[in-house]
């Protein structure tokens, strides 16, 4: 998560204490230092090769798994897709093409798995950098291998720690993150997070790194400059769809971009420090939302198309809901962990005129996308990351205390902290979403969060009596990397 402002360094490279990078940044400390420290932990551990090296290693590692998966490629292109009694991990069975627009399965069911802030790239010129991204793959293998119906991975930011990377080779983290999706044949969509953008990684590149794979669904459909870039719409068609064109969805999947973090390779000319983006839904995104959703509503003959969303970091209204609203997050009607507090929400830092200086709070930039999706028929539920000590959802209804936007039963959930990369020990794991299309009429879907550990946690159906009915509450497990030296 962590609050991005100019010349704030996010991570000290050089060490890392047993509980990882603190959730906030030290306002005293500047790019010079950030590059000093960065650059004497790398030269002094691998006297003067590691930038040198690693790039080559990257290169290396990224060939061979381009020749991997294009042997052969048609193996790749119709993979034979699991069905729901298999018992095996690694395969799946299906007549649909990765290609092919997403679809309900047969008996109605469409899962989508979520993981988030997995932080893939941190200190690479140390054992433990590798180490834990080695450990992440592995919680993307245990979770899909106990989720066999899973048919859309959503990949929902962070995915990369940017300002521990090398320009050189900070895309190709990507071919490490999606393998374990390529090797169950599975189509992924990804939203970018504020650590998914810093002097030395774009996220245009990161886009095209993934748009290599028949399987990736991300996109651009906004091209505005300042918008950001995983800006885009899914939809999910009836199982019984021939031709997508003469079709309806019955699930539209929404895709926004929160952006955050650094601009790639620009300098302030002045201090010489990286350039701060800002951390909100833009409002031309917010246009394109609206609009296109109105435009898929008169398709479907005037009938809204019910939908969910998915954005890195979270709107006022989750800290709302959290520290404003009588007896905030309860632990039995709101099961889930509950510990990074407050919220860190769209905004925070910034001032209402656009300053990022460290002399505002929040700047209220995301009213108007929470007045979107709150005035929009048929949206269910957003999903976020960001947070990585928060697990819960909340039913957004009403005004709540210090709103000037009005809920509209609009579900609000966090995912589950999915890597060994990024702060935190809480155990990792990933949100399942579970649509069946007797529900969708409705408008429930229900949700669960799978550990690696194979435990399931926080069972809930978000449905219209959600945030009153009492379910088990979610115990504290942690997780540690094992072969990590810290």
């Amino acid at each position: 998560m962590d609050n991005d402002n100019d010349g704030i360094a996010l991570l000290e490279p050089r060490h890392r204490p047993a509980a990882g990078p603190s959730k906030h940044h030290d306002p005293d400390d500047s790019d010079d230092e950030y590059d000093e420290r960065r650059t004497a932990s790398c030269c002094v551990r691998v006297n003067n090769l590691c930038a040198f090296l690693l790039p080559i290693a990257m290169v290396f590692f990224a060939i061979a798994s381009v020749l991997f998966l294009a042997l052969p490629s048609t193996q790749l292109r119709v993979p034979t897709i699991r069905s729901s009694s298999s018992t095996s991990g690694s395969h799946r069975d299906t007549d649909r093409q990765l290609s092919s627009p997403l679809a309900f399965r047969p008996d109605g069911t469409f899962q989508i798995s979520i993981f988030e802030d997995l932080h893939f790239g941190e200190n690479a010129w140390d054992a433990w950098g590798p180490q834990q991204d080695i450990h992440s793959v592995r919680v993307i293998n245990t979770v899909l291998d106990a989720e066999p119906d899973t048919g859309l991975v959503v990949l929902n930011g962070d995915l990369i720690t940017g300002e521990n990377t090398f320009r050189e080779n900070s895309s190709l983290y990507i071919d490490q993150i999606v393998a374990p999706l390529v090797a169950h044949n599975l189509p992924w969509a990804s939203t970018y997070g504020n650590h998914d953008s810093d002097y030395n990684i774009s996220r245009l590149a990161l886009l095209a790194r993934e748009a290599a794979y028949p399987n990736a669904r991300t996109t651009r459909m906004v091209f505005n400059d300042d918008a950001g870039v995983t800006n885009y719409f899914l939809p999910v068609y009836p199982s019984d769809c021939k031709l997508e064109s003469s079709c309806t969805p019955d699930l539209i999947l929404w895709f926004f971009d929160s952006r955050g973090g650094f601009k790639y390779q620009e300098r302030n000319p002045t201090t010489g420090r990286r350039v701060g983006q800002p951390d909100w839904v833009d409002t031309s995104v917010v246009d394109w939302f609206t609009q296109t959703n109105a435009v898929l509503t008169q398709r479907a003959g005037g009938k809204a198309i019910p939908s969910l969303g998915f954005v890195h970091i979270p709107t006022e209204a989750s800290r709302a809901l959290q520290q404003n609203r009588t007896g905030g997050i309860d632990s039995r009607r709101n099961p889930g962990i509950n510990q990074d507090i407050p919220v860190s929400q769209q905004g925070q830092g910034w001032c209402a005129d656009g300053r990022n200086d460290g002399t505002c709070a929040y700047g209220r930039q995301d009213v108007p996308f929470m007045q979107a999706i709150t005035t929009t028929p048929g949206f269910m539920a957003l999903f976020s990351g960001h947070d990585h000590g928060d697990t819960w959802c909340a039913k957004w209804d009403g005004l709540l205390p210090g709103m000037t936007v009005k809920g509209n039963g609009v579900n609000l959930c966090f995912g589950q902290h999915s890597g060994y990369g990024g702060y935190g020990s809480w155990m990792r794991g990933a949100r399942q979403v579970v649509v069946t299309k007797k529900n969708l009429k409705k408008l429930v879907v229900d949700t669960y969060i799978r550990l690696e550990s194979g435990k399931v946690v926080g069972a809930v159906s978000l449905n219209a009596t959600y945030g009153k009915d009492g379910y088990p509450i979610t115990p504290d497990d942690r997780s540690r990397c094992s072969t990590c030296i810290y």
